[in-house]
């Protein structure tokens, strides 16, 4: 297939290396996600769950079960990136992302007309609905856009991944961070329904730019990661022999399971916090104004730390980021578990801070690093999966601490039992290598 097919941008005549590009069109890609990531679904919560006439259980089940379901494709997902490459498959996620919002739009009228049609009132019609608009939105966008996206900036760089990965951690953590204040303007202005018929035109309009500056990989055109050209006969240029694992191979190491359920445990933190985060902050006597407000301090901590951490990441073993997260997730777990004193308050945003520093480094260089390029699809998707399935848990897990046992922070002796296992686990993690 000619990969530049349907674009008329002609990566081996960029007047610079062509990689570059990729990390500024994979940051936004990432960033065109966000209404599939909780982040984004977080804001909508409270206006459909009461347009549905749903408890908060009922919808933090729906998005478990929706996410849950999509957890077991994200895999296959990754298997059709390693064979059709990342542009047309982020083409697809974004587009498909984008008709499932448009759906999501009309959900309250879909669910009336199912009611008026089978002469029913019951609350099972618009959660089965919630259920599978989950699924549509939680695949292709958490899933599958991000993934495509995130690993086609890694397999364009090798020695300088790590410093490229700064600078996309930079605009992705700015642009999670301010999307809940963006998104929460368009409800108040246009309504959710209207809200999420704009987020879908807009991914409709970034497929055209996804064709014309996706590109799967530099050996394409020419080139190899870093920016080095394939023909250059400079016999001081040495191409670096890159080992590849597959996803059986991988899975045999205890690296990848490690460094997998430490990203699984942010996954489940990040998503549980921020879905209930105004609930959370309320049940402690704070405003919906003091809830949203602890993302820009979490967001600066994390791009500092990420900052750092990338460029040390070409230079310095991965292990030492494994234990550092690990730490910083005690602090945030202690932190929600005394989140009624400022001195909680402070842990929590240091603890999540740091940890979602190091997790924007080891879920985009650590993968390539350790397990090379040539599967990287079909690892990474096996590790989303992963992610997925603790997101999916989350919600429902805190929101039943919360109603049966009348607040969130029981959920944190949960989290901090998880950590010490991981951390007994972890002692002895090494990089994979294979013996021939």
């Amino acid at each position: 297939m000619n990969p530049n097919k349907f674009s008329f941008i002609r990566p081996k005549k960029f007047p610079f290396f062509y990689g570059y590009a990729i990390v500024l069109f994979g940051s936004i890609g990432i960033l065109f996600s966000t209404p599939g990531q909780t982040v984004g679904v977080s804001v909508f919560t409270d206006p459909v769950k009461d347009a549905l006439g749903l408890t908060r259980n009922q919808f933090s089940n729906a998005y478990m079960i929706g996410t849950l379901i999509s957890a077991f494709f994200v895999t296959k997902a990754g298997k059709l990136f390693d064979l059709f490459g990342a542009r047309f498959v982020a083409v697809f996620a974004a587009f498909s992302l984008g008709v499932s919002l448009f759906i999501f739009s009309f959900l309250d009228s879909i669910s009336g007309f199912i009611k008026d049609l089978f002469t029913t009132n019951s609350w099972v019609v618009p959660f089965l609905l919630l259920c599978f608009l989950f699924f549509l939105i939680r695949f292709f966008g958490q899933g599958v856009l991000t993934m495509a996206s995130r690993n086609m900036v890694m397999i364009w760089f090798d020695s300088n991944r790590g410093k490229i990965n700064s600078i996309s951690s930079i605009t992705i953590s700015l642009g999670f961070s301010s999307s809940p204040i963006l998104i929460n303007y368009l409800i108040d202005h246009n309504g959710w329904e209207l809200s999420w018929q704009i987020l879908a035109c807009s991914l409709f309009i970034f497929c055209f730019f996804i064709l014309q500056f996706y590109r799967n990989k530099p050996e394409d055109f020419g080139l190899i990661p870093d920016g080095i050209k394939s023909h250059q006969k400079n016999k001081k240029t040495q191409i670096p022999t890159e080992i590849n694992f597959t996803l059986k191979e991988a899975k045999k190491t205890r690296a990848f399971w490690m460094f997998g359920m430490a990203l699984a445990f942010n996954s489940f933190f990040i998503t549980g916090f921020t879905f209930h985060v105004v609930s959370i902050f309320e049940s402690f006597q704070y405003t919906k104004n003091d809830a949203i407000s602890i993302f820009l301090p979490i967001s600066i901590i994390a791009i500092c730390i990420s900052t750092i951490a990338n460029v040390l990441s070409d230079y310095i073993a991965h292990k030492f980021y494994l234990f550092a997260m690990l730490c910083s997730g005690f602090l945030a777990a202690f932190g929600l578990l005394n989140l009624g004193t400022n001195f909680g308050i402070y842990l929590l945003i240091i603890g999540l801070g740091f940890y979602s520093g190091f997790f924007a480094v080891v879920n985009a260089v650590s993968w390539p690093r350790y397990f090379g390029r040539k599967y990287l699809g079909e690892i990474t998707g096996k590790v989303m999966s992963f992610l997925v399935i603790a997101s999916a848990l989350a919600p429902s897990l805190m929101s039943y601490c919360f109603t049966k046992l009348g607040s969130y922070s029981y959920i944190s002796y949960l989290l901090i039992g998880f950590l010490v296992f991981l951390s007994f686990g972890s002692f002895k993690v090494e990089k994979p290598s294979k013996i021939y």
